[in-house]
């Protein structure tokens, strides 16, 4: 279970949504790499960062802020948004980047994800956003016809290292993770699954330790950490004890 601080990349800089509107954003860093040390620094082991701008422009928009901070932090980096052909993904793994997030793309040009996963073993996740059980495309500005189940088992054999998926009605407002939602869809396919969306306190970390949550890979937390909601000593130390139990 691997606990992933989000770092949301808005005009260069560090910033929180809510509910994936990108008029409800909320500054939290002007530097992106000092935010990504501070995360190092408190003991986080992989980083998840998102190119909002990429996301609603098809292609990278905040590539210099990711170069960045590929430079000063030596742990695993997973890149989303904007990722939408074979030629940026092979530039950002080439850049560093230990893991791409297809979102988009994934409805759209599911072979994409197989030709990538192909070529990239274990280096290829999928993100799933999904609104009243609808995966939303292009930056969650469009709503799409498939569930989150729908797409995620289009992937079953095509080597996808992880399924993220996102609750985009709680993204952002602290109401805790979907955590039912998310570990239905983790029974029923192979993949492995991250929560992602309202990650709020340490209710969600000792719901995250729970027996009926041991098929899920890891959650991703944002606003809790810049608001001070979470305590990442805290977090880390509980989420280490219950791996070792």
């Amino acid at each position: 279970m691997i606990l992933f601080p989000a770092i949301d990349l808005k005009n260069g800089q560090c910033v929180r949504l809510e509910q994936g509107d990108m008029d409800r954003a909320t500054v939290f860093n002007l530097d992106p790499a000092a935010q990504a040390k501070s995360f190092a620094a408190q003991g986080f082991e992989y980083l998840h960062v998102v190119d909002l701008d990429g996301a609603f422009a098809g292609k990278p928009m905040n590539a210099q802020a990711v170069e960045s901070m590929l430079q000063v932090v030596k742990m695993p980096v997973q890149l989303g948004g904007g990722i939408r052909d074979l030629a940026t993904i092979e530039a950002w793994l080439g850049k560093g980047v230990s893991r791409v997030i297809i979102g988009t793309a994934a409805v759209r040009d599911p072979a994409l994800v197989k030709d990538a996963a192909k070529k990239f073993p274990g280096r290829v996740a999928v993100g799933l956003d999904a609104r009243d059980g609808k995966v939303a495309v292009q930056g969650w500005a469009e709503s799409s016809e498939v569930t989150a189940l729908e797409i995620a088992q289009r992937f079953e054999d095509a080597g996808v290292a992880a399924i993220i998926f996102t609750d985009i009605a709680r993204d952002g407002l602290l109401k805790g993770l979907n955590l039912d939602a998310t570990i239905e869809l983790a029974a029923t396919i192979s993949t492995p699954v991250i929560a992602s969306g309202g990650f709020g306190s340490i209710d969600d970390v000792k719901a995250l330790i729970l027996p009926r949550a041991a098929k899920l890979a890891g959650a991703i937390v944002g606003r809790a950490l810049y608001d001070g909601r979470l305590d990442p000593t805290e977090a880390l130390a509980l989420m280490r004890r219950a791996a070792a139990a």
